[in-house]
């Protein structure tokens, strides 16, 4: 099991930022995919047609949203936290991936950098 910690800027205000992490009809803009999302914590979520599977654990508004990555049978959960900072140039989201599979870590780093925040610098440039 390996971790990842890596920082984003996005030019777009935190609660602005928040709000696209969380609503359907915002990543499916950003992602050009369906998104199963809600702000209800046990929530299951979906993201990029079932690439992406997994249980929301713990949101602030504005500033943080914890889930939990389905990875099949862990004896430990992975677990993905981003925290939305404040920046000049608008939002630094700090992310934490916690117990990635060994085999899974490469792809999911390039899926963080290549995709997801890929996607995200997209829709606010």
């Amino acid at each position: 099991m390996k971790d990842y910690k890596k920082y984003y800027t996005l030019a777009a205000a935190p609660e602005e930022v928040y709000l696209a992490l969380i609503t359907p009809s915002t990543i499916h803009l950003w992602s050009g995919e369906p998104a199963e999302m809600s702000e209800e914590v046990g929530a299951e979520f979906s993201l990029w047609d079932g690439s992406i599977v997994g249980k929301n654990l713990e949101f602030e508004p504005g500033k943080k949203i914890v889930q939990q990555w389905y990875f099949g049978e862990q004896e430990e959960p992975s677990i993905v936290t981003l925290k939305l900072h404040l920046h000049a140039q608008g939002t630094s989201v700090e992310l934490r991936h916690t117990h990635i599979p060994d085999n899974d870590y490469d792809d999911i780093v390039d899926g963080w950098d290549n995709v997801y925040f890929a996607s995200l610098e997209d829709f606010y440039s």
